[in-house]
């Protein structure tokens, strides 16, 4: 059983329940001062807060999609990361499709109506990075009177650790922006969903790691490179946007700076401005100042050209602890007469799914009118 089976999440509540009950039960009969009485109580303790903490852990996991398999969770995944491409001269390409469906949520009689939804492999040409990733293809995409026609395209990521398939069932990206578009207040666009960490179980920041993970080049090149030889995406920068939450916001943030010529908005969902170094992270930069300088967005603005894209940054004034931050780096973009920005600031909410939900719609639509289709 997976770890974000629901079998799993019954079975520890059930455990916890009955290792409850169970110590109600027997402790009457473990009074006694003997070593074993108290080995027996200590046991029964022990056993309940941990069936405890496994379940709420296992709901909180399912809840915000932090790792989506045991192997994700202890840092053993095989299947993922960097690797090399032998597949020269030729080949399957850089996008393997894996399986197509419906949208969550969503009722109706096939793509033409709904859209679709499918699961792929992508693998970078330059970074030799390969990474799974959900991409959503709106109804139109299907329709024959749109069978020449190209979209806008928005990548969409997660935070850190996450799971690509959380932007799908618990941010429900695609349900949004078919009823969005349905609505008249988004032009359908193509979103690519996946998470930044593209070398699990490391943090990479999308930093082009010196001697490691080549994160940035895989996500300002061969990302939108991948996508464009399958999938009828407009090549110019202007048909391009990112989007992320929390880690993922900062690297939105970060590659419409760093590369405005391959993305021309992005947003940020809760984000953070500078590149942090953490055990998760390991040594980023490796001496390299100019790296680390340019992984801070706040020196980025005072020191370097300033880019022409468009950002969008949301915080709250309760709950966020970005806020003060947020504030700074609207001024400090204002400061720059060149770089366009807006912002998301809501009265109340935490760094989480339900705050996210809040602003996904008025994003999507930000970004969808910063976007052309060619």
């Amino acid at each position: 059983m997976g770890l974000t089976s629901n079998k799993v999440l019954v079975l520890a509540i059930v455990l916890a329940v009955v290792l409850f009950v169970g110590t109600v039960w027997l402790w009457p009969r473990l009074a006694r001062q003997s070593w074993r009485a108290i080995s027996g109580r200590v046991g029964l303790l022990l056993g309940t807060q941990l069936a405890l903490f496994a379940s709420v852990g296992l709901y909180a996991n399912q809840a915000f999609g932090f790792y989506a398999s045991w192997a994700d969770l202890f840092g053993q995944e095989t299947d993922q990361g960097v690797v090399v491409d032998h597949a020269a001269g030729g080949g399957s390409g850089p996008v393997q499709v894996l399986t197509s469906y419906g949208v969550p949520g969503v009722r109706g009689s096939g793509p033409q109506t709904t859209g679709q939804v499918q699961k792929v492999d992508i693998t970078g040409r330059r970074s030799h990075i390969a990474t799974p990733a959900f991409v959503y293809l709106p109804p139109e995409y299907f329709q024959p009177q749109y069978r020449t026609r190209t979209f806008p395209a928005a990548v969409v990521l997660t935070g850190y650790p996450g799971t690509a398939q959380a932007l799908v069932d618990k941010l429900r990206y695609p349900r949004t922006a078919l009823q969005l578009a349905k609505d008249g207040k988004m032009q359908p666009m193509i979103l690519v969903m996946l998470r930044p960490t593209v070398a699990p179980p490391r943090d990479t920041e999308c930093v082009d790691v010196p001697g490691g993970p080549q994160t940035e080049t895989f996500f300002a090149k061969d990302l939108p490179e991948a996508v464009l030889t399958h999938y009828r995406v407009g090549k110019r920068p202007g048909s391009w946007g990112v989007i992320g939450d929390s880690t993922g916001g900062y690297c939105a943030l970060k590659l419409a700076m760093h590369h405005p010529d391959a993305y021309a908005a992005a947003a940020g969902l809760s984000p953070y401005y500078k590149a942090p170094i953490d055990p998760t992270t390991g040594d980023l930069f490796h001496g390299d100042k100019n790296l680390q300088n340019r992984a801070d967005l706040s020196w980025l603005l005072k020191h370097d050209r300033a880019p022409d894209t468009s950002l969008l940054v949301t915080s709250s004034k309760v709950g966020e602890h970005n806020y003060k931050a947020t504030l700074k780096f609207i001024a400090g973009v204002q400061a720059t007469n060149v770089t366009r920005i807006s912002s998301i600031i809501l009265e109340s909410g935490g760094h989480n799914f339900n705050t996210w939900r809040r602003e996904i719609p008025p994003t999507l639509q930000w970004i969808s009118g910063r976007l052309t289709d060619r």
